[in-house]
């Protein structure tokens, strides 16, 4: 027989996982200021491996609308500029040679509301997989009840389940909200 823990524990964890790539997600986007992560997810191509431009290069933030790329190697300069056009970010680098440094734009209004758009489409989707983890979690409570588990453990399982998805919810709209601020400071 399934213990409600076991249940409850793997819902836990897939929901987690959920709500990290949420913040993942709102990471990458760029709200008006200059962030180390707008290079998250960007390869180059370093001696015939796609290798992430932070283990090549050394990235910071001098100022709140710069991000400036230090090649290890000056024969990086070239294929990091390239990967950072092709990764398609909305961003022009340019490099005097040393170093690559990419000039964020302050953003308009209209492009700040598609980025709340985009971010509200993000935290939905993170809901859609959060209730499909209920709904999963409730039909293995079912099934486990059909397998020989008291009704009432059942029950409980199945409120404890809904608990866990109003906290994860919470923990959703949360950190929207607080994106969502970020983006509309101007």
């Amino acid at each position: 027989m399934t213990e409600p823990k076991e249940i409850l524990d793997a819902a836990q964890v897939k929901m987690d996982k959920i709500v990290a790539h949420l913040i993942d997600d709102l990471a990458s986007v760029r709200a008006g200021r200059a962030s180390t992560n707008l290079l998250n997810g960007i390869t180059v191509d370093y001696y015939g491996t796609p290798t992430p431009v932070s283990q090549v290069a050394s990235v910071t933030v001098p100022d709140a609308r710069t991000v400036l790329v230090q090649p290890w190697e000056k024969n990086m300069i070239a294929p990091i500029e390239k990967a950072i056009l092709v990764a398609n970010i909305g961003l022009t680098p340019s490099n005097n040679g040393e170093h690559i440094r990419l000039n964020i734009p302050p953003l308009t209004e209209e492009r700040r509301k598609e980025l709340v758009k985009q971010i509200r489409a993000d935290a939905e989707t993170a809901r859609v997989g959060m209730r499909a983890v209920r709904r999963d979690a409730v039909e293995s409570f079912k099934k486990a009840q059909k397998d020989g588990m008291p009704e009432d453990m059942a029950k409980d399982g199945e409120e404890s389940v809904q608990k866990l998805t109003d906290k994860y919810s919470k923990k959703v709209d949360e950190l929207l909200a607080g994106k969502e601020k970020e983006i509309m400071t101007v």
